[in-house]
């Protein structure tokens, strides 16, 4: 909980007063605010009902994949290419919790520093503290108040998941689906369950050995599939370098035309 945050001053707190302080750009009440719905406090009730009422048609983007594929990285790159056109975006980024000690280090942070000073974008790391499906139970509540706050997009970042975490295609528009080269052969493609919620397939680091053949198995793959209003694009990226995200995001939008039309 930030510091200067309890049970106690949030109860005081008049619910008006920290809408209209979040959508001015306040970024400690926005942080207080996400800190009260995601502990479920006094005040949690009301902020999601004000914020809920104010949400503008913020478009939701969920990143999954395994762990280790770059998902942070590229997120990171798609800040770069939403910002450069002017919007402003929301991240949660759900860590994994030690089954031990239920911390978590929630490093996405640190990929994405380089937004940090930017006020146009807003990143906000959650503990999954063991909740199953690649999220965290406070993660709708949170996209409710960072929606509410005025941003026009949001990102968000699941925790690596294997075959069947695919909640996060419930709370989103457009479900991203990341993998790399070397992830599998076709048959453990055809079986894993998150690969059949995709909107749009990236390979990503793609310039390793096994790019080409992740392409071929992951078309191969929507092939065997049902028909489909909307033909999932799969696409190569390198993350590190910015090569293919261009054309992600321009798959993302065409996602989101399409599901307007």
């Amino acid at each position: 909980m930030p510091a200067g945050t309890n049970r106690t001053t949030l109860e005081r707190l008049e619910v008006g007063e920290w809408v209209d302080r979040v959508r001015n750009g306040d970024r400690q009440a926005l942080a207080r605010a996400i800190t009260a719905v995601e502990e479920d406090l006094a005040a949690a009730a009301d902020l999601l009902e004000a914020f809920g009422a104010v949400a503008g048609e913020t478009s939701r983007i969920g990143v999954t994949g395994s762990p280790g594929v770059g998902k942070s990285t590229l997120i990171s790159a798609l800040i770069s290419t939403i910002r450069a056109e002017g919007r402003t975006v929301g991240v949660i980024a759900v860590d994994p919790s030690s089954p031990i000690t239920s911390g978590a280090l929630l490093g996405d942070r640190i990929r994405l520093q380089g937004h940090v000073e930017d006020p146009g974008v807003y990143v906000r790391s959650v503990a999954g503290r063991g909740h199953l499906g690649g999220l965290s139970e406070a993660v709708p509540r949170i996209a409710t108040v960072l929606g509410g706050a005025g941003f026009d997009l949001l990102l968000i970042e699941t925790i690596g998941v294997g075959q069947s975490e695919v909640e996060v295609m419930r709370h989103v528009d457009t479900t991203v689906v990341v993998v790399t080269p070397g992830w599998g052969d076709s048959v453990q493609t055809a079986k894993a369950g998150v690969l059949e919620i995709g909107d749009v397939y990236v390979v990503n680091k793609a310039d390793l050995p096994g790019g080409a053949s992740a392409l071929r198995d992951l078309e191969a793959m929507l092939g065997m599939g049902p028909v489909r209003s909307w033909k999932p694009p799969v696409l190569e990226t390198v993350a590190t370098d910015g090569v293919g995200v261009g054309g992600l995001w321009r798959a993302v939008e065409g996602h989101r035309a399409h599901l307007q039309a």
